[in-house]
């Protein structure tokens, strides 16, 4: 049973850090993209960052500058590094990933697993 499970989510100040995790479970994920989405209250499900297999990265770009995204295949695990956070960024965060190989993509359809989200909460 494939898993993807996120952790590194809490309250953080403003113009602060956090760095999510996503732990992969079931089956490897290294010759696939790997991504991550948010959801705000009321909001719809955006993109925000995506890596491939050759760790080509893609980010939203509002969030560009802001979140750097990673992946180590030897843990089968991808990050989402968040600086200088706002209050805007608050969300659950998802980590999803595709089943086959093929090109990052910012649709949440084309993703196959997901998360279970982790909550992010950033206070001015």
């Amino acid at each position: 049973q494939v898993q993807l499970v996120e952790s590194g989510g809490g309250l953080m100040q403003a113009g602060g850090s956090l760095r999510l995790s996503c732990a992969a479970s079931g089956r490897t994920f290294n010759s696939n993209t790997m991504g991550w989405f948010r959801q705000a209250p009321g909001k719809e499900r955006e993109f925000v960052a995506a890596i491939r297999w050759s760790t080509t990265t893609y980010y939203a770009d509002s969030l560009k500058g802001r979140f750097t995204i990673s992946r180590d295949n030897t843990k089968n695990t991808v990050y989402l590094q968040m600086n200088s956070l706002k209050p805007e960024d608050t969300a659950v965060y998802y980590c999803a990933a595709r089943a086959t190989r093929g090109p990052a993509s910012g649709e949440s359809g084309a993703y196959d697993y997901w998360g279970q989200g982790t909550q992010v909460t950033v206070s001015s």
